[in-house]
């Protein structure tokens, strides 16, 4: 189990906390393109911060802080302009880069400036950087610039810290019991067919490499050369879990403050040959509650969801009992604290890229191949596009 101490270490987010200094050494998804097709002024928190991304008149993306220097209203109330992003209440404007553009009235237009953080699309997402210059590069992870997929993403909002969500990104175990047992448990209560026949894990395992964790399980009836133990598949450090098969896709797990979470969903699937590419990705929400505030348990992303939420805002990981199955959590807590020590001394913690040659024209990610085999679920119970499980 974790000191007091540890586990504030480990959840703190915010400007000038360990883990939040170390965080900011990355790109983190703020939004997806089809959110600002819908509107193009949205309210953003991240990290502990309160900012507004914009996308202006010339199509510009801007990430700057909430509040206008003149009055202090929120620039969430913005009207974009072909040069930035004009406020509501006397019409400042302000450019991506936080600069005051446009002093409507006054005889000159100072030279104030509020804050402001790089923005990049891509694959549809938008991809913020709040960490000291020089930025590294933002990574280009294959199914985020692949030419020959469809894509979907779901969102999903949490009232529980980032860590939660990463903690089971690491526990392999938990497919078997939350979404086989308690899953088949969830829909017999309905008055359903099983979601699927489990089968037990015969062993399981770890290997850290240039951009993450792999992680690897060998399930009751499978060979030793199958995919899920030879290769399995990688959290991409510090908040990316990456999954293959037929629906290769990404959960993005993104820290608001220290007991909120946003996380996408994005998942891709091959173009049929001759169908022409996407004009727009789908953007939809994922819930996992209902309207009379019961936990969605009768889908694998809505019992995710409720595991995780369900430990309250920010678990007591001083009154766990850690066992064997558990050690994928602790190598990535380890990592973790690692990782913070290396920002404590100046240098670059893992996965950060900086070599073009590393980056161009993608970054590709080795993943199993046939997902859930040995779970068998049957073709009666849909999963669409966007609610790939986690494993």
């Amino acid at each position: 189990m974790l000191t007091q101490a540890e586990n504030e270490t480990l959840t703190r987010v915010g400007p000038g906390t360990p883990v939040g200094e170390l965080l900011r050494r990355y790109w983190h998804v703020v939004g997806a393109m089809g959110q600002l097709d819908q509107d193009p002024v949205r309210s953003v928190r991240v990290l502990g911060e309160d900012l507004v991304l914009y996308r202006d008149e010339a199509g510009t993306l801007g990430l700057v802080g909430e509040r206008c220097a003149h009055r202090g209203i929120s620039l969430a109330y913005g009207i974009p302009q072909i040069n930035g992003l004009r406020c509501a209440y006397h019409g400042w404007t302000y450019d991506a880069s936080g600069r005051v553009v446009d002093m409507p009235f006054e005889p000159a237009c100072l030279p104030l400036k509020i804050a402001a953080y790089p923005v990049q699309e891509l694959g549809g997402l938008i991809f913020a950087y709040l960490g000291p210059e020089p930025r590294p590069l933002l990574p280009r992870w294959d199914l985020l610039v692949r030419a020959d997929l469809d894509r979907n993403i779901r969102i999903g909002e949490l009232d529980c810290n980032w860590l939660q969500p990463m903690d089971n990104a690491m526990d392999p175990v938990h497919f078997e019991h939350l979404h086989a047992a308690f899953g088949n448990y969830a829909m017999r209560k309905q008055g359903k067919p099983p979601f699927m026949a489990p089968a037990r894990h015969v062993k399981i395992d770890f290997d850290v490499f240039e951009y993450g964790i792999f992680k690897r399980r060998l399930l009751e009836g499978e060979p030793e050369d199958c995919d899920d133990w030879t290769t399995g598949h990688p959290v991409l450090f510090p908040n990316i879990l990456a999954q293959g098969g037929d629906t290769p896709s990404f959960q993005i797990r993104v820290p608001v403050d220290d007991t909120h979470t946003v996380v996408y969903w994005y998942t891709t699937r091959a173009r049929p040959d001759g169908r022409p590419p996407q004009t727009e990705i789908p953007v939809g929400v994922q819930q996992h509650k209902r309207p009379d505030g019961s936990f969605v348990d009768d889908t694998i992303p809505g019992q995710d969801m409720l595991a995780w939420d369900a430990q309250g805002p920010i678990t007591d990981r001083t009154s766990e009992h850690l066992v064997t199955s558990d050690k994928g959590i602790l190598l990535y807590r380890k990592l973790l604290l690692e990782q913070v020590e290396r920002v404590q001394r100046g240098e670059d913690p893992l996965g950060v890229i900086r070599d073009p040659a590393k980056n161009e024209p993608m970054i590709p990610i080795a993943r199993e191949g046939q997902r859930l085999r040995a779970f068998r679920i049957p073709a009666s119970v849909q999963h669409p596009v966007g609610h790939m499980p986690e494993r």
